[in-house]
């Protein structure tokens, strides 16, 4: 078996099948693990959902942002923003959007196996591996007991925010699901005091050091682990640090969509009708 880890598709199917077939992906044995944000500004979410589907139990997905803010859409509780291309899903009958907000929810925030755990933005630096995994399936059972009592669409509206920025084990509980959802799916850099800033989405530089912000994976303590995370195109991969894996290249960008084989490392990238082994 090979267990392949792919960055943020956001609708670019054609590369994803690209880099399958380069690879002979066999789903009868082996595994693609998809960083989250499946959808949105590329030209073909609705057939990254289709074949992420076709996969069946061969693809191990977690939420990104751009899926719960799907769910959130399809639920009446967000205006579609302008800039995704999300048409084809949302012209589908209602019954098909519900059977896709079903797919989505079935999926995770964090997954683990063996030495490796993988989340949209990275883990909060303050939390054990452990204590983000409790975290993780704590928010995803929430949000999945709010779906079966057809309350998905209240639940995301009052999770939606970027309040509050600092941790605390004692935030109520609105709070602390909010506090989970934007640390796994949408931070980037953290200030002085490792509070999230949700703003700046750029890569380091000396302007956001001045700044005091410094990227989350700074202050992460290495452990036996690798963590693997998309969601930050601009940093096109680049953590300095063998331990923490980004895998959002920027293929919505005009960019690569990257693949990597665990635990070897090896990659791939397609770019057009390209694809490249590095």
């Amino acid at each position: 078996m090979a267990r392949y880890f792919v960055g943020d598709l956001q609708g670019c199917v054609k590369q994803l099948d690209r880099l399958l077939d380069a690879v002979a992906f066999d789903a009868k044995f082996d595994e693609l693990w998809c960083v989250g944000d499946l959808v949105a500004r590329g030209p073909d979410s609705l057939a990254c959902l289709e074949r992420l589907e076709a996969l069946g139990d061969a693809a191990k997905c977690v939420l990104g942002n751009h899926d719960i803010s799907l769910m959130a859409v399809l639920t009446g509780v967000r205006k579609p923003n302008p800039n995704d291309h999300l048409d084809a899903i949302l012209n589908l009958p209602k019954a098909a959007q519900q059977r896709w907000i079903e797919f989505l929810i079935q999926q995770p925030l964090l997954r683990q196996a063996d030495d490796v755990v993988m989340t949209h933005a990275g883990i909060y630096p303050k939390w054990s591996i452990t204590e983000a995994q409790e975290l993780a399936t704590d928010v995803s059972d929430s949000m999945q007991r709010a779906w079966r009592t057809q309350r998905l669409g209240p639940w995301l509206t009052t999770m939606f925010g970027n309040e509050p920025t600092t941790w605390s084990w004692q935030l109520p509980r609105p709070e602390r699901i909010r506090f989970v959802i934007n640390a796994l799916t949408r931070m980037r850099f953290l200030d002085s005091q490792q509070a999230l800033n949700l703003k700046v989405k750029t890569a380091p530089s000396a302007a956001t050091s001045a700044e005091g912000l410094t990227p989350w994976f700074d202050f992460w303590q290495p452990t036996a682990t690798t963590l693997v995370f998309g969601h930050w195109a601009a940093l096109q991969g680049q953590t300095g640090r063998d331990d923490v894996l980004g895998l959002d290249t920027g293929c919505v960008w005009g960019e690569y969509l990257t693949l990597l084989r665990w635990p070897d490392g090896q990659r791939w990238q397609a770019k057009g009708e390209e694809v490249f082994k590095r």
